[in-house]
């Protein structure tokens, strides 16, 4: 029988489809509710050395597998390599130093490898590759189950398969009604690519509307998540969940592993109750035609559409 809770990413290696995502929560808090998340059915965490909060998500971990009787077998981990960014000052990565910072991060973590490591964005064109062999590395040596990249276009992922290495597991993309990708979505399948869904809620009026976390970008976008006659709220009521869940199950009913964040306990539960739903052909068809383009999350150019 298939399990419709996760899906092959490799082939030894299952990805659940309900991640729990970890951005902007500070370190000090990220104890506490990533061991409620795992407490509330999340079987997969992600962080990333950027959000400054591997400590506390490798606690919470912790925290929440013996909570819960688990071992760690019963988790899948995420982490992302920051890949430096020279336009911001930042030294590139190298094959060497990106090697060094997955150790860095699984002492963090305390765990001994993690089960997907990706290349946060494509910053640096003459450093892309290493850092790719760098993973790659990384994977023969057993610390990272699966390797994969973010933020990703077409033309990045040409330039790996051009130099004759291997392909990424998965691309950790912006993906929900209003940013659909196709194109991109594609030629992953095409490759047998992983995408993995960040960003689901940016639909929902409510977004990142705590202090600091907002732009004018997304705010601009909200007007519409707050119209009457919103498709989404529609969905919520006729499946009796909320806008949320109803944007969560789109993604999942894709084919697309998903990463919901809150640190309201009622929230975090309630993003978790993603199977108990389907959306039918008819309304999953009705959201296809909402797609408005490349998103919000993040503008790496393709270098295909540059040359």
């Amino acid at each position: 029988m298939r399990n419709d809770r996760e899906r092959d990413l490799a082939a030894d290696v299952k990805i659940p489809y309900l991640g729990f995502g970890t951005y902007l929560i500070p370190d000090g808090e990220a104890a506490a509710v990533v061991e409620e998340a795992i407490r509330a059915g999340y079987r997969h965490i992600d962080t990333a050395e950027f959000y400054r909060n591997e400590t506390g998500v490798g606690a919470g971990i912790r925290k929440g597998l013996e909570r819960e009787g688990l071992s760690r077998r019963d988790i899948f981990v995420t982490t992302k390599l920051w890949p430096g960014n020279a336009a911001w000052g930042q030294t590139p990565k190298t094959t060497e130093t990106t090697i060094s910072s997955l150790d860095e991060s699984l002492a963090r973590l305390g765990l001994e490898y993690v089960d997907l490591y990706l290349i946060h964005a494509p910053f640096d064109r003459e450093q892309r590759l290493a850092q790719w062999r760098g993973l790659v590395a990384l994977k023969e040596q057993k610390k990272a189950r699966a390797i994969g990249v973010s933020n990703f276009h077409i033309g990045h992922l040409k330039e790996l398969e051009a130099a004759g290495l291997p392909q990424p597991q998965a691309n950790q993309i912006e993906l929900h009604p209003w940013s659909q990708k196709p194109q991109l979505v594609g030629y992953l399948a095409e490759r047998g690519i992983v995408p993995i869904a960040y960003s689901s809620l940016v639909p929902l009026s409510t977004w990142r509307s705590a202090p600091g976390h907002d732009s004018a970008k997304t705010d601009a976008m909200k007007s519409d998540g707050r119209r009457a006659d919103s498709p989404f709220k529609a969905l919520a009521a006729k499946h009796g969940v909320s806008e949320a869940q109803v944007l969560l199950r789109w993604g999942i009913q894709k084919g697309y592993p998903v990463l919901p964040k809150s640190t309201n306990v009622d929230r975090l539960r309630q993003n978790a109750d993603l199977f108990s739903f389907h959306i039918d052909d008819g309304d999953m068809a009705a959201l296809e035609q909402l797609d408005r383009g490349d998103g919000v999350a993040w503008s790496v150019g393709d270098p295909t559409r540059a040359a």
